[in-house]
């Protein structure tokens, strides 16, 4: 369905829509959360400023950039150095938790329900926070798995040990040689399991859990869900954004939520049973466990 008209709903009162959400949350059959970025960085997952310092200040001084993202696409001279870099990065980024609970928020809201996550992040902040790992798909990846650059074989690797060895061992930006991942059956470079071309390695987990999306979608295509949108940009819209506003167009029983700070907009074929909140996530999280119903 091609929507053309968008709406902010701007004009609704903030207490009105914390009161509105809540009540779709708990009335609700269904759940089904779509996180973007927004959600991450909404708990604190930035990429530059205090936290990209306090970790790279080394890189930042030789290198010039000033943001994660940068770094990670800095042409290094060695792999030795890319890997000194990224296993940094994805330590952080996939091994640590997020400053702030908004994802603890968020799972205290949908535990009690039947509830499934599409998500374009590649963090895993919905596992660490308690969200049970068969009702989540990430569809763009995992830093904690590593595929072969080739790719030569359709199977994805656990990080986590390799990753701690080369942030212990590394000295002067550097891992040494024998830590630079290898692909087990060609020999050839590992490489990160993240989709940006066609080399993008969809394994068996990957399989298995867009199985069950599917599955969740279909036992849900006529029923009363709640199809919650957070912090999803236009980057990649046709994976979350599109297809919500579709499933809520094709189910009157359906309602849709965006919270998305500045960028909440609605198609108004489906603003009748909609809300838009252009606020941060946690905040909004806070103001809904404060929200009574009664």
């Amino acid at each position: 369905m091609l929507f053309r008209n968008l709406t902010t709903q701007t004009a609704k009162r903030a207490d009105e829509e914390i009161y509105r959400i809540k009540e779709l949350l708990a009335n609700s059959d269904a759940i089904m959360i779509g996180a973007g970025a927004g959600l991450s960085t909404s708990a604190g997952f930035s990429y530059n400023g205090e936290r990209f310092e306090k970790t790279f200040s080394d890189f930042e001084e030789k290198y010039g950039f000033h943001d994660m993202y940068s770094g990670g696409f800095y042409p290094y001279d060695t792999l030795k150095e890319h890997w000194a870099y990224w296993s940094r990065y994805i330590y952080i980024n996939r091994y640590m938790a997020p400053p702030k609970q908004v994802y603890q928020q968020l799972y205290e809201f949908a535990k009690e329900k039947d509830y499934f996550v599409l998500t374009t992040n590649v963090d895993h902040c919905f596992q660490k926070a308690g969200f049970d790992k068969n009702r989540l798909f990430y569809t763009q990846g995992d830093y904690g798995l590593f595929q072969c650059s080739e790719p030569c074989c359709n199977e994805t690797f656990d990080n986590e040990e390799m990753i701690l060895s080369m942030l212990e061992q590394q000295e002067d930006m550097r891992i040494p040689s024998e830590l630079l991942p290898v692909c087990p059956h060609c020999g050839k470079p590992l490489t990160m399991n993240l989709r940006s071309d066609n080399r993008f390695v969809q394994d068996k987990g990957w399989d298995a859990a867009c199985e069950r999306y599917e599955d969740f979608v279909r036992r849900h295509k006529a029923s009363e869900i709640l199809y919650l949108e957070l912090g999803v940009g236009y980057n990649t819209p046709g994976i979350i954004k599109y297809n919500f506003w579709n499933m809520t167009n094709s189910n009157p029983k359906a309602n849709y939520v965006c919270i998305n700070f500045g960028e909440a907009a609605v198609p108004k074929e489906i603003e009748k049973r909609s809300i838009c909140v252009n606020s941060d996530i946690g905040e909004i999280l806070c103001n809904l466990d404060g929200a009574n119903l009664s």
